[in-house]
């Protein structure tokens, strides 16, 4: 059990999210980024989908009342246990009436001013009634997580029964060759359209070698982007149908939007590209305000064998301290 003591920011239950309901209009959630969440959990015993704390734009302190084992991943923050500040990607023993605390700075210091969400996974998985297959936290349809909500002080979490002893599972690191290359300014492959035949190729050839800035106004549902306009042919509007995270969809104002974890399961406006699902933890972790994404074409199966790399060195990465 933990006791929620002192939060800030975006702090939610997240699991890998709710699979087959979109046709149903309700977004599948999950992690902004879906590559830290997995290795938190990995890091911690878990299956990769258990359910996890996430956090974003500030900071949680929370007080162990058992014995456990944790794990924490993600960019631009540090962990905190008792009296120690440990880098994220590690997991580690905690003791009844400690402490733990995910603080926006990063480990080293140098890395303070980057990241936007890191995830806290708990030996056994944080036992949260599911809501249509899936314990994730949608807070614009206030369901899932606890109560649909933020978390708040004087919450208390419960996690289930961990995989092994605790012994076994805490001190154990993700190298870091394998983890995400986060920075300011990533590259990130895209796959073009479904409506590239909106866009005329000058339009296409400068979203691919443009830098565009993270808005201020971007969040869980979607990444607003502000850089050269894509002009449309024939218009902004089209029929609305099936969108999915990752997805680029162009409104009328010609500024990219990058659909994100909680994006609405249907769209009417032209969608130039979306974003390869193994580059897409990469903007989930700019900063709005104050990062830049640029954007190169890739293929369907460059990007399949992209996904299973990483997958698998995150698998394999995971070694004891």
């Amino acid at each position: 059990m933990f006791e929620v003591l002192d939060v800030s920011g975006f702090a939610t239950i997240q699991d890998l999210g709710r699979a087959g309901w979109r046709r149903f209009g309700v977004p599948a959630s999950g992690p902004m980024d879906s590559f830290a969440f997995r290795a938190a959990n990995l890091l911690a015993g878990n299956s990769m989908d258990a359910a996890a704390l996430e956090i974003g734009a500030g900071e949680i302190e929370l007080r162990a009342l058992n014995d456990c084992v944790i794990a924490a991943a993600g960019a631009g923050y540090s962990l905190s246990v008792f009296t120690w500040t440990f880098p994220l990607w590690d997991s580690c023993f905690v003791r009844a009436g400690w402490t733990i605390r995910l603080n926006k700075s990063g480990f080293p210091q140098r890395t303070a001013d980057f990241g936007m969400w890191a995830y806290l996974a708990f030996a056994g998985g944080l036992e949260i009634e599911s809501v249509l297959g899936s314990r994730s936290t949608y807070l614009r349809g206030h369901f899932g997580g606890l109560d649909g909500r933020l978390l708040q002080a004087g919450d208390v979490l419960r996690s289930g029964r961990p995989a092994r002893a605790l012994d076994e599972l805490a001190a154990r690191t993700l190298i870091e060759e394998a983890r995400p290359a986060y920075n300011e300014n990533p590259m990130v492959d895209v796959i073009l359209g479904p409506q590239t035949e909106r866009f005329d190729e000058k339009n296409i050839q400068t979203f691919l070698s443009s830098s565009y800035k993270v808005n201020h106004l971007s969040d869980r549902m979607g990444y607003r982007l502000e850089g050269p306009r894509s002009n449309h042919i024939g218009g902004a509007d089209l029929t609305s149908e099936g969108m999915m995270a990752g997805a680029v969809q162009v409104p009328a104002d010609g500024q990219p939007i990058v659909m994100m974890a909680d994006c609405a399961t249907a769209g009417g406006y032209p969608k130039i590209a979306s974003v390869i699902s193994a580059d897409l933890p990469l903007l989930a972790q700019c900063a709005p305000g104050k990062d830049s994404v640029r954007f190169r074409a890739t293929t369907v199966e460059a990007a399949q064998e992209k996904f299973r790399a990483l997958m698998e060195k995150m698998k394999n990465g995971i070694v004891d301290s």
